[in-house]
């Protein structure tokens, strides 16, 4: 009897664990984002400041996430695009959605992953797919509030 109470309270206990919900990140960054650094196949292209750039045009670069589910990219290369962004249930991905016009090869979708937990001071991500754009190279962005 003393076993059967005791695997009783054992399932109550872990009936009672719960998983923690996932807390969302998007008011860590709806801001207007600009490039710290910028690497193209882990090739460091760009540095805030830096005299010397490979690519001195993402000086120019923006991801403007400050209106809820609207986005305006000012991509590399100066173009802009605009739609919708939202973040993945699990703050994983960053999704650009619905961009007109639609960026070479994307359907009108572009995705990033988030590398690391945003603090509202930083933003780091890698495109999921290669872009045309850059030579077919997967780039990776650190990104600071404008």
């Amino acid at each position: 009897m003393k076993k059967l109470v005791g695997l009783f309270m054992l399932l109550l206990g872990l009936a009672g664990c719960q998983p923690k919900p996932v807390t969302p990140i998007t008011s860590l960054i709806n801001k207007v984002w600009k490039a710290n650094t910028v690497k193209e196949s882990e090739v460091l292209v760009f540095t805030l400041g830096a005299t010397s750039n490979i690519k001195p045009g993402y000086t120019n670069f923006r991801l403007d996430l400050s209106k809820p589910d609207q986005v305006i990219l000012k991509d590399v290369d100066g173009r802009v695009t605009t739609g919708t962004w939202s973040v993945s249930t699990d703050n994983k991905r960053l999704l650009l959605d619905n961009l007109t016009p639609k960026p070479t090869n994307t359907n009108g979708l572009i995705e990033y992953y988030i590398l690391a937990e945003p603090d509202g001071s930083t933003l780091s991500l890698e495109r999921t797919a290669e872009s045309r754009k850059t030579g077919n190279t997967v780039n990776q962005y650190a990104l600071i509030p404008e």
